[in-house]
């Protein structure tokens, strides 16, 4: 007997539960990095040769996040053109049949349907956050932060994804860092959920002491959220610095028994600090096969010069 086709039902649950936008807040100021970030957005410093945030969108891309709404604000013009056709330089490279360049300048456009808004003050992350709510509706969405790059060869907005669809509530990305640096970011109290490389968030902390630190997890910039984060943020008063927090908000969430984190141990790297991005920079190109290679070789060379420099100092001031 043959047995008829049939479609299934869909699942009503299952779409809700289902995350398919991203928001990727870029209106800050880039202060760290003046005056290189006076006229240029500090997301699009470049990282080898591409800009800094175009590496967040591919992990988005990466993950089956298609719909992408970026959070910028006055001066950011740049990063909207990055992400747009530029028809008279991609005619130019197809006349001279550069095939190479020119899908490396349509790449951008191709990534995910890319949206913008404009965060008409610099209220925190909270804010930007809030700005996404008509964009987003009621559904869950993720969120990266612009100038924290995960390693493409990583796989936790995939992870973190995998979690939210067993457990709805939100699910934040946490790091394990040495206690003097935990004064740098949210800090999350935590207890086992049973399941490996998986956290109960029990309670969360914007930038604590040392002193004052609940553990040494870090949230660090990727968030998958559930829509209730936008009624909390609408109620949230300035906290530190005088911003609306994201944190704040997800203490209450936290409170709720509806947050989990994903401990990460990968690669991460923090372009938004002078010294890291630095190190990005050199980690990622001693990664290209086209650029590594020559580009490590001159780099041992160099560190040699540099070890024989201060040993010829250290001999001559003895």
């Amino acid at each position: 007997m043959i047995v008829p086709h049939t479609t299934p039902t869909p699942d009503p649950d299952r779409r809700a539960r289902t995350v398919r936008k991203a928001v990727v807040p870029a209106a800050g100021l880039g202060t760290r990095f003046l005056p290189a970030t006076k006229a240029t957005p500090k997301e699009m410093l470049p990282v080898v040769d591409k800009p800094a945030i175009q590496y967040v969108v591919e992990e988005a891309a990466a993950a089956g996040l298609d719909d992408v709404l970026m959070i910028t604000g006055r001066h950011k013009r740049a990063i909207e053109d990055h992400f747009d056709h530029a028809f008279e330089l991609e005619q130019a490279l197809a006349a001279k049949g550069d095939t190479v360049r020119l899908d490396a300048v349509r790449d951008p456009a191709r990534l995910a349907d890319i949206h913008h808004i404009r965060q008409g003050d610099p209220l925190g992350l909270g804010h930007a956050v809030l700005c996404a709510r008509h964009h987003v509706g009621d559904q869950p969405f993720a969120v990266l932060l612009g100038d924290d790059l995960i390693d493409p060869r990583e796989t936790l907005l995939s992870r973190m994804l995998e979690v939210r669809e067993r457990h709805e509530g939100s699910v934040v990305a946490l790091m394990e860092v040495p206690p003097e640096q935990i004064h740098l970011y949210g800090c999350a109290a935590v207890e086992p959920s049973g399941e490996d490389g998986v956290v109960r968030v029990t309670g969360l902390v914007e930038k604590p002491s040392h002193e004052d630190a609940p553990s040494r997890y870090a949230v660090i910039g990727r968030y998958v959220l559930a829509p209730a984060v936008f009624g909390i943020l609408e109620r949230t008063p300035p906290g530190r610095g005088g911003e609306i927090q994201l944190t704040d908000a997800l203490q209450e969430m936290a409170a709720g028994g509806t947050v989990r984190g994903v401990v990460f141990d990968g690669l991460r790297y923090d372009t938004g600090d002078k010294a890291d991005y630095l190190r990005t920079v050199v980690r990622l190109a001693c990664d290209r096969a086209d650029l590594g290679p020559g580009f490590t070789a001159w780099l041992k060379e160099f560190v040699a010069g540099l070890e024989n420099a201060g040993a010829e100092r250290e001999r001559l001031a003895a």
